[in-house]
C-alpha cells in the first residue's frame, strides 16, 4: 500500500524529470559539455579538440606543399668587372638554397654551431673547498659580538671561493656535413645582390701598397669603411700585405671559407675561379640524383628478370 508521502515524492520526482528533459536537449557526443560553451569551460584544459580529430587533418600533405619544402637551386647572373671597374662580361652563380620556411633555421643552426665550436671552454674558478687555506676557524663561535664564521675562504670574503663559477666544459656540438654546406650556400644565395665578381688581380699589384688597394676597391664601388670579404683561390703575397692593414677587409680561400664571415660582410668579392668553385662545391646536384635513381631502377629491373628466370627453371 502506497502512502500519501510516497505518492507525493514519486510525483515530484517525475515532474522534475519531465522538466529537465524538456529544458535540456538530448545528450549525445556532440552536445557534451566538452564541446558546448559555458562559464566553467576552460579551453587551456582541453588537450584534444574536435578539430584535431577531423578526417581532413589525417590526410597526407599535398604534393605542392611537399614541393615547397624541397631544396631548390637559386640561379643569379652577376656582372664581371675588370681591374679598372669596367664590366667585361657576365657569369652565373648557381647554388643550392633551403626552402623559405626553413632557411632561417638552417643558417641559424650553422652559425650557432660555428660559434660554439670556437669556444675553448677552459674557464675555471675555485670553490671554497678548492681554495688554499681556510682550515682554521678565525675566531670563536660566541662571545665576540661578531657574526659567526668558520673559514676565511668563504665566498663572502675577498680571496674566498666562487659560488657557481664556471668550470671546464665542452661547448662543441655536431652538425651534419650536408646541413653545414646547405647553410653556407643558402647564405651566399641570399647575398647575391651584394656579390661582385672581378677578374684575376693577383699580378696587378707589383708591390705591397695599401693605398693602391683602397683605390682599387673604390673603383669597384666598395666603400673601405664597409666590411668586405674577398674569396680567392690563391692569395699572392702583395695582395695579402696590401690588405692586412685594412680592418674591414677579410681575405679568404676555399679552405678558410666560413659562414660567419659571409654573414658579417656587407660586400662579397669573388674571382671567376672562385665562382666556378662555388658552383661545383655548393651547386645543384639534380643530375647526380637522377643518375642514382636510374642506377636503382636498373638494379631493380635486373632483380625482376632473375626472379622470372628462376620461376621458369623451377616450372620446367
Amino acid at each position: 500500500m502506497v502512502t500519501s508521502g510516497q505518492w507525493l515524492l514519486a510525483n515530484s520526482f517525475a515532474g522534475t524529470q519531465m522538466a529537465s528533459s524538456a529544458a535540456l536537449p538530448s545528450l549525445s557526443f556532440f552536445s557534451s559539455s566538452i564541446f558546448l560553451s559555458s562559464s566553467h569551460y576552460n579551453p587551456k584544459a582541453l588537450l584534444i579538440s574536435f578539430k584535431t580529430l577531423s578526417l581532413e587533418t589525417l590526410k597526407p600533405f599535398p604534393r605542392a606543399h611537399i614541393q615547397d619544402l624541397r631544396i631548390r637551386s637559386e640561379l643569379a647572373t652577376l656582372p664581371v668587372l675588370s681591374f679598372d671597374g669596367v664590366q667585361v662580361g657576365e657569369t652565373t652563380l648557381n647554388l643550392r638554397s633551403a626552402p623559405p620556411d626553413t632557411s632561417r633555421a638552417v643558417v641559424h643552426r650553422g652559425i650557432v654551431t660555428d660559434l660554439r665550436n670556437k669556444r675553448r671552454g677552459t674557464a675555471s674558478t675555485l670553490t671554497r673547498g678548492e681554495v688554499r687555506g681556510g682550515g682554521k676557524k678565525p675566531y670563536p663561535q660566541k662571545k665576540t659580538g661578531r657574526a659567526r664564521r668558520g673559514s676565511q675562504r668563504t665566498p663572502l670574503r675577498p680571496g674566498g671561493g666562487v659560488v657557481f663559477g664556471p668550470k671546464p666544459k665542452d661547448w662543441s656540438i655536431k652538425i651534419n656535413r650536408k646541413e653545414k654546406r646547405l647553410a653556407i650556400s643558402t647564405a651566399l644565395s641570399s647575398a647575391a645582390v651584394n656579390i661582385i665578381v672581378v677578374e684575376e688581380f693577383g699580378g696587378r699589384f707589383e708591390r705591397p701598397r695599401t693605398k693602391e688597394f683602397i683605390a682599387w676597391m673604390r673603383r669597384l664601388g666598395i666603400d673601405p669603411k664597409e666590411k668586405s670579404m674577398f674569396l680567392l683561390m690563391e692569395v699572392s703575397e702583395n695582395v695579402r700585405l696590401s690588405s692586412r692593414n685594412i680592418g674591414t677587409v677579410k681575405i679568404l680561400t676555399p679552405r678558410t671559407l666560413n659562414l660567419f664571415d659571409v654573414l658579417n660582410s656587407d660586400k662579397l668579392v669573388f674571382t671567376q675561379a672562385a665562382v666556378d668553385y662555388l658552383n661545383q662545391m655548393y651547386g645543384d646536384y639534380d643530375d647526380d640524383d637522377e643518375m642514382e635513381e636510374e642506377e636503382e631502377e636498373d638494379d631493380g629491373s635486373g632483380g625482376d628478370e632473375e626472379e622470372d628466370e628462376l620461376e621458369d627453371s623451377g616450372g620446367s
